[in-house]
């Protein structure tokens, strides 16, 4: 596998450096990153003797406040790369928050603890949301010859608010902007589904068990019913057990299979 340099996506603006930060509740060597005020991508390239021809633009999630870069970022990557898919993680803007922990600790619980904050926040978070997963598939698709990609296989893979980015890329998204398919995982969508046409394949996963309860439960029924009463392809795991921000990282829960299921789901879906 071989991991480029991070590229920034449009004009690249002066900012300081995004702040990395552990939750309490991760293993230590779990990073996350807030402050996040330039986009930018970073390509995860499968060995060339590898490669299926299909890209995934990865997502991570974070309360639109914050991004998860291992378990639902570099960590994914690696994992698709090492079966032969390039992935390609996103470090989309976030909403700025205190340099303080103590000021930055009140912002955390008003995330995890207040829904109808974040559904106020994602709406203001929409268009620049569009701008950077929108400016991430233009960018693959763009450069997809020299990876060996085909430009019609160019995915996006979201976690909770990531998939919020990639729902917004799908719905509101120009043609050269759409994914080619897309796999909201644990998924946060609070507004209407104005299904595209044509409608790219959809994969979703989230746990019954989830900690944010009608947040993630009902977003992503909403999404499958969406879809499949467009008439156009769906596919569904919902876990028992797994709770919120499972990601990659095995924790002996039934949704661990998610990552087997949807690389069996890309196969059967012909990416």
């Amino acid at each position: 596998m071989q991991r480029l340099k991070p590229v920034p996506l449009g004009e690249q603006e002066e900012a300081d450096a995004p702040i990395a930060f552990r939750l309490p509740w991760d293993p230590d060597d779990r990073r996350n990153l807030r402050n996040v005020a330039v986009p930018t991508l970073t390509a995860h390239l499968p060995a060339p003797g590898s490669r299926t021809g299909t890209g995934v633009v990865v997502a991570p999630g974070g309360g639109l406040h914050f991004l998860s870069v291992d378990n639902e970022g570099a960590w994914v990557a690696e994992r698709l790369a090492e079966r032969g898919i390039a992935a390609f993680v996103l470090h989309y803007r976030v909403v700025p928050t205190p340099v303080a922990e103590q000021e930055f600790g009140a912002v955390l619980e008003r995330v995890f603890g207040e829904p109808g904050y974040v559904a106020d926040v994602s709406r203001a978070q929409r268009a620049p949301s569009l701008a950077d997963g929108g400016a991430a598939v233009r960018h693959v698709r763009d450069h997809a010859a020299g990876w060996g990609l085909a430009p019609d296989r160019i995915g996006m893979l979201g976690f909770s608010a990531g998939a919020f980015v990639s729902l917004v890329t799908t719905l509101d998204g120009t043609a050269a902007e759409r994914p080619s398919f897309l796999a909201p995982v644990y998924p946060a969508w609070w507004d209407g589904i104005p299904v595209p046409e044509p409608a790219p394949p959809m994969f979703l996963a989230w746990a019954t068990d989830d900690s944010l309860g009608d947040t993630i439960v009902d977003s992503s029924l909403r999404l499958y019913d969406a879809w499949r009463r467009a008439g156009a392809p769906v596919e569904a795991h919902a876990y028992a057990r797994g709770g919120h921000g499972f990601g990659i990282r095995p924790q002996g829960a039934p949704s661990d299979a998610w990552f087997p299921a949807f690389l069996d789901w890309l196969a059967g879906s012909g990416f």
